[in-house]
Order: structure tokens, then C-alpha cells, then sequence
């Protein structure tokens, strides 16, 4: 089987949402001076896996409810096109959930005994939180009633990407949650739920003849832009509210940089009408992403 056939299904330009959420968590644990490199490499590996799966069940999930047709726009997908067959996706995503299980076992068993050896039912806690995980990676378009096509992706990009994915990281290497690191957990959760919004205004006429009531097709495209603006804003002032709380020395160029990247993503969506237009707003804003969390680590006191 071609192994192009599954990059495609991976959905690689996706993963930089995953790589910048744990770094995000990294960082604000490092800001607090506790690091460790086999956390931070373990964190980084279950949610890269965690990405992988949602997205081949994704792609299964969508096929099966009718979401992935020739009409839709945008990359072909696997089972939909008929380049994998839904037997072959389906043991995929069974491959991938036991993988991701296995890094998250492999995690807690590095991170909780040094960070909470006084609370050993912390263990059960982190383990429920992995099966969430998991089951929402898969249920999101795969579940016998998938909570995407209800409008909820939106809300749950925020909580696994934005609050679980960096607070979770930052716990896992601190023992505890800052209350500052919500801003950036939240502004991060809000920049990757606008990469949905993207991939939903992109598909909002497929989804609709679909039944996937996305958060885009109930709003229509005029309004969903509307939504990504009021999340774009609310994102900026989120980080800008964080930022002068470690970042004096480099305040200035971070407070230029922001604003200048969140004006010309929305010029860029200003001027997108088509699904192909939308289409190449979703990788240019996911390495965005990433590079502004890198920004913030060549930017922080103790590593720029």
C-alpha cells in the first residue's frame, strides 16, 4: 500500500499544533525552572500520536457518515476516495490508540513518581485523563454519534490542545498548575481551534449537505469570519496580558511580532472566498503557530 497514501492520511501539517501545544508546556514549566528532557520527549511523543489518531479517524469516521464525497473540497481523503479501505483504517486507529496508550503509560510512569510521590491516587487521575484523550480523539468523527458533527470540535480543540495539552505538560514536569500559564494555555487553545474554524469554513458545504453541523455551518462563512476574528482578538490579549510577566527584555520585539502576525492572517482571510484560498490559510496558520512558540523560547530570559 502507498506509503503517500498514508502521509495523507496522517494529516502532516496538522502536527504542529500538537508539537507547539507541548512546547507551549514546556516552556511555561521551564519559566518556573524545572525541566526534564525525557518528559518533555515523551509529552511530545503521545500527543504527536494522539494527533495521528484523531486524524486517521478522522478520515475513517468522515467517509462513513458521509462528510467525505467527491463535492467536498480540499485534500482527498483515504477511505473516502477509496485508497484505503475503511477494514485497513479502522486496524490503523485501533494500531495508533494502542501506541498512544502505551507513550501515555510510559509518561506517567516517568513523570508522576518525582512530581507526586505524596499522591499516588494521581496515578488513576492521569490515567482517566489519557482515556479522554483517546476516546476524544476517536469520537470526535468516528463515534456512532460524533460530537464534531454536533459543533463541539471547537471546544474540545480548546480543552486538549490549549488547557490539558499545556497545563497537562507543565504538570507533568512541575507537580502543580501556575494560574499565569491559563493565558498562554488559553491563548494557544484559541489560535489552534481557529485552524479548525479554517478547515470548517473550507468544508461548510459539504459538511452541511453532510449533517456535520459545525460550528462554521451553523454561523454560515460571512459570520464564521466574524468567529475567528473575536478568537484571533481574544487570543492577542491573552498573550499580551502574559507576556510582560517573563518576558521584560524582549517585550517590545514579542509586542510588534503579535500584532503584525495576527493582521496579516486576517487580511490573508479577508481576501479567501473559495475553498482552495481557505485551504492555504490551514498550514500557513499551523507553522504560524509553531513558530511564534519557538519565538517565545529563543525570547525567554533563561534560553534566548
Amino acid at each position: 500500500m502507498s506509503v503517500h497514501n498514508w502521509l495523507a492520511a496522517v494529516r502532516l501539517r496538522t502536527l504542529p499544533l500538537a508539537a507547539a501545544s507541548v512546547l507551549c508546556g514546556v516552556l511555561t514549566a521551564a519559566l518556573q525552572h524545572r525541566s526534564s528532557f525525557t518528559v518533555s520527549a515523551l509529552c511530545l511523543l503521545t500527543a504527536l500520536s494522539l494527533q495521528i489518531l484523531s486524524n486517521l479517524a478522522n478520515d475513517y469516521g468522515d467517509a462513513r457518515h458521509g462528510a467525505d464525497t467527491a463535492a467536498r473540497k480540499g485534500p482527498s481523503r483515504m477511505v473516502g476516495s477509496g485508497r484505503i479501505s475503511p477494514a485497513t483504517m479502522i486496524c490503523a486507529v485501533r494500531l495508533t490508540a494502542a501506541v498512544s496508550c502505551l507513550l501515555g503509560i510510559a509518561l506517567l510512569a516517568v513523570a508522576l513518581p518525582a512530581i507526586s510521590a505524596a499522591q499516588p491516587q494521581s496515578w488513576l487521575l492521569w490515567l482517566l485523563i489519557g482515556a479522554a484523550a483517546v476516546a476524544a480523539a476517536f469520537a470526535y468523527t468516528a463515534g456512532k454519534k460524533p460530537y464534531g458533527y454536533m459543533g463541539l470540535g471547537d471546544f474540545a480543540v480548546l480543552v486538549f490542545f490549549g488547557w490539558l495539552g499545556v497545563l497537562g505538560t507543565e504538570y507533568l514536569h512541575t507537580g502543580r498548575l501556575n494560574a499565569a500559564s491559563w493565558l498562554p494555555a488559553t491563548a494557544l487553545g484559541l489560535w489552534c481551534v481557529m485552524v479548525l474554524n479554517i478547515n470548517n469554513m473550507r468544508d461548510i458545504d459539504s459538511d452541511r449537505r453532510a449533517g456535520k453541523n459545525t460550528v462554521a455551518v451553523r454561523l454560515g462563512l460571512r459570520r464564521a469570519k466574524i468567529y475567528h476574528t473575536v478568537l484571533l482578538a481574544a487570543a492577542a490579549a491573552a498573550w499580551a496580558l502574559w507576556l510582560p510577566l517573563y518576558f521584560n527584555g524582549s517585550l517590545l520585539l514579542l509586542n510588534a511580532v503579535l500584532p503584525a502576525v495576527s493582521l496579516v492572517h486576517l487580511n490573508l482571510l479577508k481576501k479567501s472566498q473559495s475553498s482552495s484560498e481557505l485551504d492555504k490559510l490551514l498550514p500557513q496558520w499551523s507553522i504560524t503557530v509553531l513558530l511564534w512558540i519557538l519565538l517565545l523560547w529563543l525570547a525567554a530570559p533563561h534560553y534566548g
